[in-house]
């Protein structure tokens, strides 16, 4: 009897190497500096105060995993690296990966722990009470890094997520939870009789605003602040909800779809975005993956459109529709009937 191949196994007992590869050279801002010009390594090792041979491994395996470019000795960037590893690109990711360095990475190695207890692991880890955003908040670096992380995943969904369902005939639009605003930025400039309002607390609005402020939407959408758990809701014909869900419990989430739905006129409506699981739970492996991320750092989960559903129409919902849009984020469309 033959052994099956093993290079699964092998690929995930390595895979943690690649990523942390990426967010070494992110952290020490290797992207950025080999975006003003090509480099070698002893340049680099100068500029950031590296051991140069330390560095060139780092450089050349940034290199193999097709993000650096090596011609002569000198480094540069690849497009993709471009695009999405520098700090001042318009679609980094890199505060996302920043987080997923200093935050993320540490509470994953607590996994074990949260599978047993059924809890975050931000005490454990970090010695810290309290929601996480309690610890993701307490400077206003650490509040800019995360936000600017879960801009770099909005820009890459929203635009899908508005276009997986006509909403042509709303009128005025509030992303609850907005963060940056992507998510009604992309609703806005993709219909033009659209007006918005992002609703988020009084510190990541003043993020929200400086985003508003470039799109050629900007004319059409408010940025109001307020906790979307103990403020009244501004006034609209459709909400949104974009990652917001996943973080909390059943029972939260019951709470908050019953305040949206208790303010929205009959026929309104309420957009969700977030990863779909598929009904027996066993995939896409992006969402399952997500899900044990919600485990390891906040008290929610990612769910099928079948747990959507239900909580939905538990909250009054009716014409619940789930669409899954080829981006990070799917999209979930219910009505007030």
């Amino acid at each position: 009897m033959s052994l099956p191949d093993p290079s699964p196994v092998i690929d995930l007992i390595e895979a943690f190497r690649r990523s942390k590869a990426m967010f070494a050279a992110v952290s020490l801002g290797i992207f950025d500096l080999l975006a003003q010009k090509p480099q070698n390594a002893t340049e680099l090792a100068e500029r950031i105060g590296a051991h140069e041979g330390a560095l060139e491994r780092l450089l050349d395996a940034c290199a193999a995993l097709g993000l650096l470019r090596k011609h002569n000795g000198c480094y540069s960037n690849q497009p993709l690296a471009d695009a999405y590893l520098r700090l001042e690109s318009e679609h980094t990711l890199s505060g996302y990966i920043l987080y997923s360095d200093r935050v993320l990475y540490l509470l994953w190695s607590r996994l074990e722990d949260a599978v047993r207890e059924g809890t975050h692991r931000w005490r454990q880890q970090f010695d810290c009470d309290g929601p996480i955003f309690d610890h993701l908040f307490q400077s206003e670096q650490s509040m800019r890094t995360f936000i600017r992380g879960m801009h770099g995943f909005g820009v890459l969904s929203s635009p899908r997520v508005v276009s997986a369902f006509d909403l042509s005939s709303f009128r005025r639009m509030v992303d609850i939870g907005g963060a940056t605003g992507h998510l009604v930025i992309a609703a806005c400039e993709r219909y033009p009789m659209l007006r918005g309002i992002v609703f988020d607390l009084p510190r990541v609005a003043q993020v929200a605003r400086e985003h508003v402020a470039a799109s050629p939407a900007s004319d059409r959408i408010e940025v109001i602040a307020g906790d979307f758990f103990s403020d009244r809701l501004p006034e609209g014909d459709l909400y949104a909800l974009g990652r917001i869900l996943h973080d909390w419990s059943d029972d939260k989430i019951r709470t908050l779809l019953r305040l949206i739905f208790e303010r929205m006129p009959s026929g309104g409506g309420l957009l969700i975005a977030e990863k779909l699981l598929d009904e027996d739970g066993a995939g896409p492996l992006s969402a399952n993956l997500q899900s044990l991320n919600m485990l390891v750092c906040t008290e929610g989960r990612e769910r099928s459109l079948g747990e959507y559903t239900e909580l939905l129409r538990d909250a009054g919902f009716g014409a619940i529709e789930g669409r899954r849009t080829g981006a990070p984020l799917d999209a979930v469309l219910a009505l007030k009937n």
